[in-house]
């Protein structure tokens, strides 16, 4: 397995930038998530990667070696695209040994792997049976097994899963998470989805109309969004936003919404004008003493949570609270936020001005 390094790759179709000057390194053996949107970026990242497309400009690395312009044939790499890609007039068995069989390996040796392979994704008794006839899941882990057969430097997965049913398709990203951890391999795995991608990368990057928004671990960004895209696009319900004209200046720092002057801890000396506060839903509490109030619109019960819907002064948010407490539409009551867990948005760039970690409640003046 290898290390991945991007560097300034960029790519143009035109005069359409599908991907502008992208920077991250994958390290050995992670299982690294590349999120966004559709028509954000991350397929022609991948394939740039592979060696499917040449960048327009940049260098790529894969275990030390500049690949930015050799096809995939040279790079020692294996793909599994989203619709299996399998032959149909070949057997399980004969779809997983061809790479090997295609490099010339003796058939001795390739019945071993081939064997090795099938007992590891749990096909070993649909060998002879042909491909046809198989099951979205069965399919996808003979993909898988063709992929991994060769033992290559890095596996490239363009949204395997995204043909298979929900409940399927969290029972397979388990199964791929786990074979992923048992060989040790160097995975980059693309997805719209980004409850698949907290579920099962180790590092994630966010991308957004060719850029690449945020780079990092997935508690990191979710805690900690860069920018508000990244702050609303991870996350179900997504991070609240609360719109108000302030200044953040000297070590009193304060945010005014509605006639009520919030102290936040520390100051941002100089941040000015048209501000966003930042909150996750499981972060917006209840309380009888606070002088901020908020509408109850609309509650949806979610079994042991409820998500309430609530109307502020400064727009419309929502919390995450035990089911159990009981909460009515029409209710006004009191809110407030941990300061520990609040990021303050510029909201003309969309970017994070600041991270209020572990620091008080905060709470009405």
């Amino acid at each position: 397995m290898a290390q991945i390094m991007i560097r300034n790759v960029r790519k143009d179709f035109g005069t359409f930038t599908a991907v502008q000057s992208s920077t991250f390194t994958v390290e050995d053996g992670e299982f690294f998530m590349l999120l966004g949107p559709s028509g954000c970026g991350k397929t022609t990242t991948l394939r740039m990667m592979a060696g499917l497309e040449l960048p327009t400009s940049g260098e790529i690395f894969i275990d030390g070696e500049e690949v930015g312009m050799k096809p995939a044939s040279q790079r020692d790499i294996a793909f599994v695209f989203q619709m299996f890609a399998l032959y149909p007039h070949m057997n399980v068995g004969k779809n997983i040994s061809y790479p090997l069989l295609s490099q010339g390996m003796p058939r001795d040796q390739v019945r071993k792997k081939v064997a090795e392979v099938a007992e590891i994704l749990g096909i070993s008794g649909i060998l002879n049976r042909p491909v046809g006839g198989l099951s979205g899941g069965d399919r996808q882990r003979v993909a898988l097994g063709r992929a991994i057969v060769r033992n290559p430097k890095a596996f490239f997965m363009d949204e395997p899963l995204g043909a298979l049913d929900a409940e399927f398709r969290e029972h397979m990203s388990e199964e791929l998470r786990a074979l992923h951890d048992r060989m040790g391999a160097t995975t980059v795995y693309v997805t719209h989805d980004q409850l698949e991608a907290m579920q099962m990368g180790d590092k994630i990057v966010v991308m957004n109309h060719g850029v690449v928004e945020q780079f990092g671990k997935p508690q990191e960004i979710y805690d900690w969004p860069s920018t508000m895209f990244v702050a609303s696009f991870l996350g179900s319900p997504a991070m609240n936003f609360l719109h108000f004209e302030g200044a953040l200046e000297g070590n009193h720092s304060s945010v005014v919404m509605h006639g009520t002057d919030f102290q936040i801890p520390p100051s941002l000396e100089g941040a000015r004008g048209r501000l966003a506060l930042g909150v996750r839903p499981e972060h917006v509490r209840f309380s009888d003493t606070s002088r901020y109030k908020g509408e109850v619109l609309a509650t949806e019960y979610l079994g042991t949570t409820q998500i309430v819907t609530l109307a502020t002064p400064n727009g419309t948010i929502k919390s995450r609270a035990s089911a159990a407490q009981p909460i009515k539409v029409g209710e006004t009551p009191g809110l407030e936020f941990d300061a520990r867990t609040i990021s303050i948005f510029n909201v003309e760039t969309g970017r994070a001005l600041v991270s209020l970690a572990n620091q008080e409640v905060l709470r009405h003046g």
